[in-house]
């Protein structure tokens, strides 16, 4: 039998694959992180389903949550497809659906609040208006690239990502920030949330600035990161529509399945919601 190795040289193949499939840019970076990581595991022994379950086990036993676990294998699972190494393929692991999220992990609107008036504090007016341009409007960080000059002048930003175009309405107290701040910086073109060499804002940035507010805003800092205020858009919308459906096309999800994720509430909520059933007598 040929002998399996994973090369450099397969690898940049396969992220040349991820391209054409026209994979965000941020899931490239977790797949190739991943497989190198499993890569790494092998330590140059020949690949095959024996050496993938032993991974699985090995992932179990350093205790990392299931969902994590599920994550990591997926990009083997499409590498080995790849390939043509289907034999090599393993079951994923199956993750019971949430009915609550962690009140440990979930953004609530008045520490989002929070957030934005200690940025003004700090005089920080760009990561401020980066807070409320995610939040309101429900975005990617990915995406902050299409909130630009001429998106604001129109309300309306034409977002383009993972092969899909959608539009994203940017509501008038919003607008009016923009087109401000825009015109602050001299910007009369092109994304407006920029450095000062004129590229667009990295989520390694953004990520560090809204670290560096948690103190002054009291906020837990593992409730801060980009992606949290996507969803708490998600639940606040989703709080006045009901409209599941509507959401995920605003969120650009494919799957509806994705956007109930967005909108699970916390255990605490969960539980004053059976309370008030009040079926015990």
């Amino acid at each position: 039998m040929k002998r399996r190795r994973l090369t450099d040289r397969t690898m940049k193949k396969f992220e040349e694959y991820l391209r054409e499939e026209e994979k965000s840019k941020a899931t490239i970076e977790k797949y190739i992180h991943d497989i190198r990581m499993f890569v790494s595991f092998t330590n140059h022994r020949n690949i095959s389903k024996k050496i993938v379950m032993q991974y699985k086990r090995t992932l179990f036993e350093k205790a990392y949550a299931v969902a994590s676990i599920h994550s990591m294998l997926a990009p083997l699972n499409s590498l080995f497809s790849f390939l043509g190494w289907t034999d090599c393929k393993i079951k994923s692991v199956k993750i019971q659906r949430q009915i609550y999220c962690s009140k440990d992990r979930e953004l609530t609107k008045e520490e989002y609040m929070r957030l934005v008036h200690t940025s003004k504090q700090k005089g920080k007016e760009r990561l401020g208006l980066l807070l409320q341009a995610i939040c309101g409007t429900g975005i990617r960080v990915s995406e902050l690239q299409f909130i630009t000059a001429e998106a604001a002048k129109r309300g309306k930003a034409d977002v383009f990502c993972k092969g899909k175009t959608r539009s994203v309405f940017i509501v008038p107290a919003l607008q009016k920030k923009l087109l401000r701040y825009a015109a602050e910086q001299k910007i009369s073109s092109g994304p407006i949330f920029i450095t000062r060499s004129g590229n667009p804002v990295s989520r390694t940035n953004i990520w560090r600035e809204m670290k560096s507010l948690c103190t002054q805003a009291n906020v837990r800092p593992e409730k801060v990161f980009p992606h949290n205020l996507r969803h708490l858009f998600a639940r606040v919308f989703y709080d006045i529509e009901k409209d599941m459906a509507k959401l995920a096309d605003i969120l650009g999800h494919s799957s509806i399945d994705t956007t109930r994720i967005y909108i699970i509430s916390t255990g605490a909520e969960h539980r004053r919601k059976m309370e008030h059933m009040r079926l015990i007598i």
